[in-house]
């Protein structure tokens, strides 16, 4: 490609909108432009990465057996209702009417219509198993987009999904997915972990999420650095610390005006984790009473795998239930409705709001002064041991780029996807889900090797192996030097930009810093004096000089040591 005829439009400064290192480079690089709040237009060189690593993915997919497909975008409402999640999805989801007036949605994922092909197209176990898989739109309507590609209301993703005859065959088809994945994001340059989480609105039992570090991630995981432990902060586990246990007896005190943790510790003179944090919420069941420690945070994630979806209580919905203010209630006398004690509680001796408003008590063991259950609704916290060794977590923010999840049985029973096995008799068909953002990939690895002067991409990704900057085009000599080099490393299959544009070396070089790709080859007046040509390798800037016989040949071989 001759950069005279490409479309490589670059800007010197940082976006005003733009936090996130990709955000600012790929606009200012030329891969992208923002249309709208959440749209992004991909520019000739952005199209170039993202269909480098669509190709990674289908190479991958392939091998595993997976056949590629394509569902469309637009479906009818009615494949979500008997799902059940075109009313729990809510506001992320674009509705709207056709022309007959038909409920229709635009897909923000495809497990509903995956389903509804497997009901009317699988039919016997022998038909068994399936692994199907498209790159496709999808649309939601993110309340907040931002940092670029990486969280946008319209997005392609590879999607696949796996149809098993029994939880074991889903087991297999799950471990080829994972096998897959850690060699898609090998292949394309990026560290990543495998973590435990959430499965979510996706349903399922289990659910693993391909994590890049970066710090513009949305994400956070907890990581054990000794045996291996990774999970998502949303259901991760740990081992806190335990505070003195002070005397039992319950005791009731005046606490005027005193109502967060951090005035009722200095008030009875405590320390924040010999405290009970209560929080009031509404639930479909009604109200419950989540409990942690004074120095925890409540995880949202995991009360909601207890109790559901669920809001915060309002005053007046606090004072009808408890009989106190907000900062004064407490699990004591509370016998009426649900009570949630995380499970750093049991066996200690805490204070606590009094359900009165002014007043605190002091000497309540949990268990044994009120009946809760107990499980793990905290936030863990870095430094906290690990639940599988006694190594110290560490909690790391990450881009999410990839999920895998064992759906079981959750859309093919309500959607009728059955077959019928060796004695006849019908079975649902058990399913996994499995998607990668192929944007998000190329942020991640914007964000990881990027340096002060550009992006720096992976050779598997880069938009071009080489950059050949033409110093002086008007030269003779230096114009037939480039072009031959040029030549020589197309027929070798090397993809190189050569820049013959009229503008100041200067420029070039900075384009092309900025720009990333792997190699920069000069052809200018002092290299030629010396009948050679100067090549930077983008990732550290280390420069070197090739002689011109078998300057090709030496390129393609200093590729394929970097790569």
């Amino acid at each position: 490609m001759r950069a005279s005829r490409l479309f490589f439009p670059t800007l010197k400064e940082d976006p005003a909108e733009a936090e996130a290192v990709s955000h600012k480079l790929m606009i200012r690089a030329g891969l992208v432009r923002q249309l709208a709040a959440g749209l992004y237009i991909y520019l000739p060189l952005g199209l170039r990465v993202v269909n480098k690593i669509n190709r990674i993915i289908r190479e991958e997919m392939d091998a595993i057996g997976a056949q590629e497909l394509s569902m469309p975008v637009l479906q009818p409402a009615e494949i979500w209702q008997q799902s059940g999640r075109y009313e729990a999805i809510g506001e992320e989801m674009f509705r709207l009417k056709d022309r007959g007036g038909r409920e229709m949605v635009l897909g923000m994922t495809h497990e509903e219509i995956v389903t509804w092909l497997a009901a009317r197209e699988i039919r016997s176990y022998r038909d068994l198993p399936q692994v199907w898989y498209q790159l496709q739109t999808k649309l939601r309507d993110e309340a907040r987009p931002k940092s670029g590609i990486l969280r946008t209301r319209e997005f392609v993703m590879k999607d696949s999904y796996s149809f098993d005859v029994d939880e074991a065959a889903l087991e297999e088809n799950y471990y080829l997915h994972t096998r897959a994945y850690k060699r898609i994001f090998q292949r394309a340059g990026i560290d990543f972990y495998m973590v435990e989480s959430d499965p979510g609105m996706m349903g399922g039992a289990t659910a693993h999420e391909f994590m890049a570090p970066s710090s513009a991630g949305e994400d956070e995981v907890a990581l054990c650095p000794a045996c291996g432990y990774a999970a998502n902060v949303e259901l991760a586990h740990s081992m806190p610390s335990q505070p003195a246990r002070p005397a039992a007896g319950l005791e009731e005190v005046e606490t005027p005006n005193v109502r967060s943790i951090d005035e009722v510790s200095r008030f009875l003179d405590i320390t924040p984790d010999l405290l009970i944090k209560s929080l009031l919420v509404i639930a479909d069941e009604g109200p419950v009473l989540a409990m942690v420690r004074g120095d925890h945070e409540l995880q949202e994630s995991k009360l909601r795998r207890l109790i559901g979806e669920h809001r915060p209580a309002q005053a007046e919905e606090i004072g009808r239930i408890t009989g106190a203010e907000a900062g004064f209630i407490g699990p004591l006398g509370l016998d009426d409705i649900r009570m949630i004690a995380d499970e750093s509680l049991h066996g200690g001796v805490f204070a606590a709001g009094a359900n009165k408003t002014g007043y605190h008590v002091r000497g309540i063991v949990p268990g044994t002064d009120f009946e809760a259950g107990f499980a793990d609704i905290r936030r863990v916290r870095e430094g906290e041991k690990c639940p599988h060794c006694d190594a110290s977590l560490k909690i790391e923010r990450v881009i999410e780029i990839g999920n895998i999840f064992k759906l079981g049985t959750k859309y093919s029973k309500p959607l009728g996807a059955t077959y019928l096995d060796e004695d006849g008799k019908e079975q649902p068909i058990v399913m996994g889900s499995y998607g990668i953002g192929p944007a998000r990939v190329a942020a991640a690895a914007v964000e990881q090797l990027a340096d002060g002067k550009g992006i720096v991409w992976p050779l598997a990704i880069a938009p071009f192996a080489v950059h050949l900057a033409l110093v002086q085009p008007a030269d003779s000599q230096q114009k037939a030097v480039a072009e031959k080099l040029y030549a020589e490393l197309m027929s070798r299959g090397v993809e190189v930009l050569l820049d013959d544009r009229s503008v100041s070396p200067g420029v070039k070089f900075a384009e092309a810093e900025l720009l990333g790709c792997p190699l920069r080859v000069t052809v200018g007046k002092r290299t030629l004096a010396e009948n050679a040509v100067e090549v930077q390798i983008r990732r550290g800037r280390e420069q070197l000089s090739v002689q011109l016989p078998g300057a090709a040949g030496a390129i393609a071989d200093l590729l394929d040591e970097i790569g």
